[in-house]
């Protein structure tokens, strides 16, 4: 049995709008605005967008963005500590939805 991830899938991308052209047109114009160089570089977001693929666990995301970033330059150092930024950032928004936890604790301990 194939993998439920597969590379080729990867390129029918291009057709996440065959059923709502208009949105998928609105998607890709928006993805276009956000991804060109701006404040941040094309080089910085295609790095922040490989931190979040692997944060959020997308092969397609993360085949695509290592091979951007290897096409822009990126070093494999420079793309291993992005992913250490994003696993730290996920790290610390679990640990400060311990909270909820903490606050339960202490009102049961009353």
């Amino acid at each position: 049995m194939a993998d439920y991830y597969e590379q080729k899938d990867l390129a029918d991308f291009a057709h996440i709008g065959e059923y709502a052209p208009e949105l998928g047109k609105k998607y890709f114009d928006y993805y276009g605005e956000a991804m060109k160089d701006g404040a941040l570089s094309a080089r910085e977001k295609a790095l922040i967008a490989l931190a979040v693929a692997t944060t959020q666990h997308c092969p397609y995301c993360i085949d695509a963005y290592t091979n951007h970033c290897l096409s822009l330059g990126v070093s494999q150092e420079e793309m291993m500590e992005a992913v250490h930024v994003g696993s730290a950032m996920v790290a610390g928004i679990v640990l400060a939805h311990s909270t909820q936890m903490r606050k339960i604790i202490k009102n049961k301990e009353m």
